[in-house]
């Protein structure tokens, strides 16, 4: 039984696990850096190990600190959240070597779909359809690649996830620079140089299905459209996915659940694809071992926690839902808040918050480690809340997105608010079943 629980996490995400696992009776402790012990979590947290200096390459990814401090702590769990070590084979191994469970899959699904490549086969092997490309070991076999799948076409970090060592490349000219690029960028970010050459479909959407498995058994919760990006980073976030024929939903869905079973996989995890925006036609991207950010939109419409299914599952549970007890109700949206300056090419605005009037009432959640008064540390990610709005339809979901960003007042750093006030207000936006060409057309308002 899982009585002590370690977070190797910080912000948001570290603050929801906290409130999960109280409501299940858990101990938290929270693995902190110097720069976050006096943060939100921290002091809800019942007990706080400080793993390291504010740098994240001394803190939160360095495997020997957490570990180290889990054991410590003694932890009969950890659970590394979202990004940091999340998905990181090597940190499981040492988490269980150490006699502690790691809140995550078994280590063949972490390999697996860690590395993109091995995806790839792992994807057409369960008989998922895949965006035509290939490993391109060097410029010469990128050009190889490149003749197969045609222009514009996508360089992908191999080991690579949040738009990092991703680039697009137009016309044969640009090849050379861009793989340079994207190899010096999937080195620095993932200590691993290899990237992919994949077609650009150039009306796409992203979808992604939430699936939930324990070994033997798998169920999906539904469809997210996480379309609206910047530099392939997620913005908004939206269940289900709309505009989609309910065949090719029903379809997607049940390809999730596919691979989900093919790996048997355990816990909760996300099926990425990507989706023809003009004939639904889909191909297998990715699938994210972990929690997602955008993990409360499924929450919303299914009224399941998400992490307190993940610590039921690693204390060695079966899965306790069928797939029949999955009621999709309503729709609901979620935009990530940022402290960024967007009208400044999303410049990060670190600083002291003098003022966190977070939105309330009907439908609508907030999921921030950030009140007036908390500074937003300059070595991490800039997300400092996800506001999240359900309706029983999506123009009411869309129209409580719009009261609630409207009562939104954060003070003394930049963010994103503006951005997503423009983006709600667009007409494509409310019309539903945009590509990720979007932004590319919003203005500034």
């Amino acid at each position: 039984m899982i009585h002590r629980l370690f977070i190797a996490n910080r912000g948001e995400i570290a603050l929801r696990i906290i409130r999960t696992a109280r409501q299940m009776g858990i101990t938290t402790i929270l693995g902190v850096s110097e720069a976050d012990r006096d943060s939100l979590p921290a002091r809800q947290a019942d007990e706080i190990m400080i793993v390291g200096p504010a740098r994240s390459s001394e803190s939160y990814l360095s495997i020997d600190r957490v570990v180290a401090a889990a054991v410590l702590a003694r932890a009969d769990a950890v659970h590394p959240g979202y990004g940091f070590l999340s998905e990181n084979a090597a940190f499981a191994t040492a988490i269980r070597a150490a006699g502690v469970c790691f809140v995550g899959p078994e280590l063949a699904s972490l390999e697996a779909m860690g590395d993109k490549l091995m995806a790839r086969k792992v994807g057409i092997e369960a008989g998922l359809p895949v965006v035509p490309g290939g490993e391109a070991a060097d410029k010469a076999e990128a050009r190889r690649r490149a003749q197969e799948t045609g222009y514009p076409l996508l360089l992908k970090a191999v080991s690579g996830g949040g738009g990092r060592g991703m680039k697009r490349v137009n016309a044969p000219e640009e090849l050379d620079a861009q793989i340079d690029m994207a190899m010096a960028e999937a080195q620095a970010a993932f200590g691993d140089p290899r990237v992919y050459v994949e077609r650009f479909i150039a009306r796409g959407r992203h979808v992604e299905v939430q699936v939930l498995g324990d070994g033997e058994n798998a169920i999906h919760l539904g469809t997210r459209d996480c379309s609206i990006q910047r530099r392939f980073q997620k913005l908004v976030e939206e269940a289900p996915a709309p505009g989609i024929p309910n065949d090719k939903h029903q379809a997607l869905m049940e390809a999730a659940v596919r691979l989900t079973r093919h790996l048997n996989y355990r816990g909760a995890g996300t099926v990425e694809f990507l989706v023809d925006a003009e004939t639904f036609d889909f191909f297998f991207l990715e699938m994210n071992a972990r929690i997602q950010v955008e993990h409360p939109v499924t929450e919303a419409i299914t009224g399941i926690d998400l992490i307190e299914q993940q610590l039921l599952i690693a204390d060695g549970q079966k899965l306790g839902l069928t797939q029949a007890e999955i009621i999709l109700t309503g729709h609901a949206i979620e935009t990530r808040i940022n402290a960024e300056d967007w009208s400044a090419d999303f410049r990060p605005s670190p600083g002291t918050v003098r003022r966190a009037l977070w939105p309330a009432g009907p439908g609508v959640r907030v999921d921030s480690h950030i009140a007036s008064g908390d500074v937003v540390p300059p070595y991490y990610d800039s997300l400092i809340g996800k506001l999240i709005v359900w309706g029983a339809t999506r123009t009411q979901a869309v129209e409580r997105l719009e009261q609630a960003l409207a009562s939104l007042d954060i003070e003394g750093v930049s963010t994103t608010a503006d951005l997503h006030r423009c983006i709600v207000a667009d007409a494509r936006f409310r019309a539903g079943g945009i590509d990720t060409r979007f932004f590319e057309g919003l203005a500034h308002g």
